[in-house]
């Protein structure tokens, strides 16, 4: 079997899961914040109380951010190498289809077996949708 080293910019994955946090502080907060809450039915008192678990929380979302743009950066190296795709068309691709094959699905099990509403859905796949495609534009640009 061959020995195969992925080329991945370490600095980009970083700068991209950043991305990711700032992208996720505009689109829950003044973007889409107010309907975000009243779909899951939170208030501002609730949100205040629950202040003292939103640094572990930040953390690990940034975590998960890091491994999203990790494995991102590998898509991108595959696509720019076997299909002869690169740029910002490839990054907003290649986003696209990891949204469309990975996350979409997934996430709607959320509306059937939870019982959450399309609209929150919708919401929250807003954001993974925007964020896959702009983390793989500038992923992209280093490939």
């Amino acid at each position: 079997m061959n020995d195969v080293v992925v080329p991945v910019n370490y600095a980009a994955v970083f700068g991209t899961a950043v991305l990711s946090m700032i992208l996720g502080y505009l689109w829950y907060g003044p973007l889409f914040g107010k309907a975000w809450m009243k779909e899951m039915g939170l208030t501002k008192e609730k949100m205040e109380s629950d202040k003292k678990d939103m640094g572990k929380s930040y953390g690990l979302m940034f975590v998960g951010s890091l491994i999203m743009a990790y494995v991102l950066a590998h898509a991108l190296v595959f696509t720019s190498t076997y299909m002869q795709v690169s740029g910002s068309s490839a990054g907003v691709s290649v986003g696209f289809w990891n949204w469309l094959g990975f996350v979409a699905p997934v996430t709607f099990g959320s509306v059937l077996w939870e019982k959450k509403s399309m609209k929150l859905w919708a919401l929250n796949n807003g954001y993974y949708l925007v964020t896959l495609m702009a983390m793989g534009v500038v992923l992209a640009s280093y490939v």
